[in-house]
């Protein structure tokens, strides 16, 4: 029987998910059991800006789904690749993990995708880096993607700067699995639209500084530059074009959808266009949008709860969270959390999610289609005097 979810995110006085749902499946007992999710995000480190909303996010999860209890344990990787293995790990070894969420990094998150499927654990990652399930193999299996591909992101941008006269770009990004695939989907995307990348420079997310490289950016003239860094670290490569006279468009990936990346940047990010998903502008969307009200009730909870304004990331945590609520409601299994047969029907109802609304999209998976998104999953924004504002 399929999971009904009547509310996601209500009410600001209750730090939960409220998540009304029917019986998971024919002959369920009134106690399923015990479903435990193991979390490791990056609360300290370079990608701190994004493992904290995350991080954050996990009071607002649901305690209860139809017969199951479920419990969340959260570990800090240190937007460490290594710490991260070891957090994943300890919670399959320990906890007796179901489902496993994370990390914040692309590096962190590639490197889980081994223990995933060494344990046969299903996995939700929350970065966009396309290899995690593509090509599909044996063990891709057990991996799902809640963020955009970066190619569905690049073809917004693409098409933005067409229609504004680009033909010519440079490309400042990191040295790592991040800046490489939003290379990858630049040389695939921006050919079509008659762009050609004049110059490519990239960094480590560590560096103090970047002026080498934005020297040799502004030495090329492209018509913009597009930066592909994330959280508040994205900053430092803008400032630096600033700083060496380049005075065109700038472009970012969705990798700043936070508030924080504005504070910081102040006036050397003002007129940046970046893409993004639904959620970090989910006022502005039109009520004939689907994930609207569930991008508004999860910022109504998150900001109640922290005082603070909403980061896109948190919603990606929120948005696996999403998938194995429906999943659940979906499983045709008598198999106990905690067992082999239990994380293997998890994964194949999971894999069979079909139009799931979330924070970020629309998600539809499939035995070969592990990324789940479509155009629904993105709006193209520009930073106005402080402020996001959303591009036709």
């Amino acid at each position: 029987m399929p999971l009904e979810i009547r509310a996601l995110l209500a009410g600001a006085a209750v730090s939960a998910l409220l998540v009304g749902a029917a019986h998971a499946q024919a002959g369920a007992t009134a106690d399923g059991g015990t479903v435990n999710i193991g979390i490791t995000v990056s609360q300290t480190g370079p990608a701190a800006a994004l493992g904290i909303p995350q991080k954050n996010s996990v009071a607002q999860l649901p305690k209860k789904v139809g017969p199951y209890t479920v419990e969340y344990t959260v570990l800090d990787d240190a937007t460490d690749p290594t710490k991260a293995v070891a957090n994943a790990r300890k919670l399959i070894a320990e906890q007796k993990i179901d489902y496993l969420l994370g990390s914040s990094a692309t590096p962190a998150t590639l490197a889980l995708v081994d223990v995933a499927a060494e344990t046969k654990t299903p996995y939700c990652a929350m970065v966009p880096t396309r290899s995690l399930v593509d090509p599909m193999d044996d063990k891709r299996r057990w991996v799902f993607k809640a963020v955009q591909d970066d190619t569905i992101m690049a073809e917004a941008l693409a098409e933005h700067m067409a229609k504004n006269g680009v033909k010519t770009i440079g490309f400042l990004g990191y040295t790592d699995g991040y800046g490489q695939g939003w290379l990858d989907a630049v040389g695939k995307v921006m050919p079509g639209k008659g762009i050609q990348v004049v110059a490519t420079e990239r960094f480590q997310r560590t560096d103090t500084s970047v002026t080498g490289q934005a020297l040799k950016i502004v030495a090329a003239n492209p018509d913009a530059v597009l930066i592909a860094a994330s959280g508040t670290p994205a900053v430092m490569p803008q400032k630096a074009l600033k700083e060496q006279g380049y005075r065109k468009p700038i472009y970012q990936t969705h990798g700043v959808s936070t508030m924080e990346f504005v504070r910081v940047g102040g006036k050397d990010v003002d007129g940046t266009v970046f893409p993004a998903g639904p959620v970090v502008i989910a006022d502005q969307l039109p009520d004939s949008n689907p994930i609207k009200k569930v991008a508004l009730d999860y910022i109504k909870g998150y900001e109640a709860n922290n005082k603070s304004p909403v980061a896109g990331f948190g919603a990606h945590m929120v948005d696996c969270a999403l998938l194995m609520i429906d999943a659940l409601g979906r499983m045709n299994s008598t198999a106990k959390p905690g067992t082999p047969e239990f994380r293997a029907a998890l994964r194949d109802a999971i894999e069979g999610s079909k139009e799931v609304v979330g924070n970020h999209g629309v998600f539809t998976f499939s035995p070969t289609d592990h990324a789940g998104l479509d155009k629904r999953s993105r709006v193209l924004i520009k930073i106005d005097g402080g402020k996001w504002t959303l591009l036709p």
